[in-house]
């Protein structure tokens, strides 16, 4: 059953709500299939509590599988001097992500990366440092495109990307007719000339080329080992833009992209007061979009992020946890640019380099007379974080060319459409695989995205 996540904003009932907030997950999936049983229960709330059993199962033990004491045994084995006591702050602070289940502390199954990803005194007592150099070789690579654009006007470079997806070992059912989407990259404002170079089988079916979730479609019996892989390339050209808000005075916005789109970017009550906070009297477009970007940047803490459809409204979960990964933080800008009658819009796919390829969400918006430009909420973070403040002020406008675009919205139908919950609601990063009775959660499908070539092209400015 493929879900219609606008029935997000039906309220649960209140028994439903103290089962999972306890976590007794298998509670609340019994008594929803005894108020999905009576007469009396409308439509809308059965569509509603249909859509919570699949909430129900995705989080739990696939989700948040470490108890307290197993995360404090992972930390103790992969930090140096690690106490008991630190586990019992970071719970307390958000820094370490954790719901209960059947009364007890679970945490999120990427706490650990994440501590090491956003805590600088967390990663440099790793007992084992394998990554220190990476991390250096993305902030070199992500400064010299800085320059680069800058010196140029803009960049323009050719890349040639290998992606696959299989079933994880448990759940591959040999011998099953199985159905796959690959995500591959969508004719856009930076993208054009796409070739599919190689696939692993015969593919049934490829998206248009301006899809809004661009994919790569099989359908075969599922054979031992088996991987759904393609090749292929396209051209990324970016031009430089410093926006100026003095010519934009003045100038009447369209309206387009500036409706709500529930329910992650939903015009809630907080959002409102939010807003008046952030841009004040500002009537300047792109003054009122720097504002939102400061404070986004500045307030919001990068965190890894449990799967996007157990949570209701992510634009608004950012604002009042001041969390979020690349995609919570994309939704809460995008949001709160709509509210202020700036046109605004996702897009996502890979962020693509040799040291690193793999998932990334941004944004764009639209201001007179630049039209579409970027923003990227968590590189533009991240570089605040480390004090390299043209590269902050980069990525208000601007983006990098290690980028591969194969979403621009969010919650749009594949081409063969999905029959079941997708690993990802939102978009589609890393494929999609399910059977004839179901479809698999991310946690059970092994992806790999990976750059076998990057060439640099003339770059050659639009008259």
């Amino acid at each position: 059953m493929y879900h219609d996540l606008g029935y997000y904003e039906v309220p649960l009932p209140e028994d439903v709500e103290k089962l999972k907030t306890y976590g007794d997950y298998d509670g609340a999936k019994k008594l929803i299939q005894m108020m999905l049983g009576r007469e009396k229960t409308s439509e809308t709330m059965k569509k509603r509590l249909l859509l919570e059993l699949d909430v129900l199962k995705m989080l739990g033990d696939s989700e948040y599988p470490y108890t307290f004491d197993q995360a404090a045994s992972m930390m103790h084995e992969q930090i140096r001097d690690f106490c008991d006591e630190e586990l019992t702050a970071l719970k307390e602070s958000g820094e370490a992500d954790w719901i209960y289940i059947n009364g007890k502390v679970h945490f999120q199954r990427l706490f650990l990366e994440n501590l090491i990803k956003t805590r600088p005194d967390y990663a440099q007592r790793q007992l084992v440092l394998d990554e220190t150099e990476e991390a250096e070789r993305k902030q070199d690579l992500l400064n010299k495109n800085v320059r680069i654009m800058k010196e140029q006007g803009g960049r323009c470079v050719k890349l040639h990307l290998r992606a696959s997806v299989q079933p994880a070992k448990d759940f591959a059912r040999v011998g099953e007719k199985v159905r796959v989407h690959l995500p591959f990259p969508k004719k856009c404002q930076q993208i054009s000339d796409v070739k599919l170079l190689h696939a692993s089988l015969d593919i049934k079916f490829i998206d248009s080329e301006d899809a809004l979730q661009r994919t790569v479609y099989f359908e075969t019996t599922l054979r031992e080992n088996q991987k759904f892989e393609i090749e292929y390339e396209y051209v990324n050209r970016l031009s430089y833009v410093e926006l100026e808000p003095e010519r934009a005075q003045g100038i009447a916005l369209p309206t387009f992209y500036t409706q709500e789109q529930p329910p992650h970017m939903a015009f809630t009550p907080y959002l409102w007061m939010l807003l008046d906070e952030i841009i004040g009297t500002e009537t300047n477009p792109i003054r009122k979009a720097r504002l939102i970007y400061d404070y986004v940047t500045t307030h919001v803490m990068y965190s890894f992020m449990r799967e996007y459809f157990c949570i209701s409204n992510i634009a608004e979960y950012a604002a009042v946890n001041l969390k979020g990964d690349c995609g919570v933080q994309a939704l809460l800008f995008i949001t709160l640019c709509r509210m202020a009658g700036i046109p605004a819009r996702w897009q996502s796919g890979l962020y693509v380099t040799g040291p690193y390829t793999g998932p990334h969400d941004w944004a764009q918006f639209y201001v007179e007379p630049y039209g579409w430009v970027f923003a990227d909420l968590s590189f533009g973070g991240s570089a605040y974080r480390k004090g390299e403040f043209e590269r902050w002020n980069y990525y208000f406008g601007n983006l990098d060319v290690f980028r591969m675009v194969s979403n621009s919205d969010i919650h749009a139908q594949f081409h063969p459409a999905k029959c079941f919950l997708r690993a990802d609601e939102i978009d589609n990063q890393v494929g999609e695989i399910e059977y004839e009775d179901g479809g698999l959660l991310r946690s059970q499908i092994l992806e790999k995205q990976e750059l076998v070539e990057m060439t640099e092209l003339p770059y050659v400015a639009c008259k």
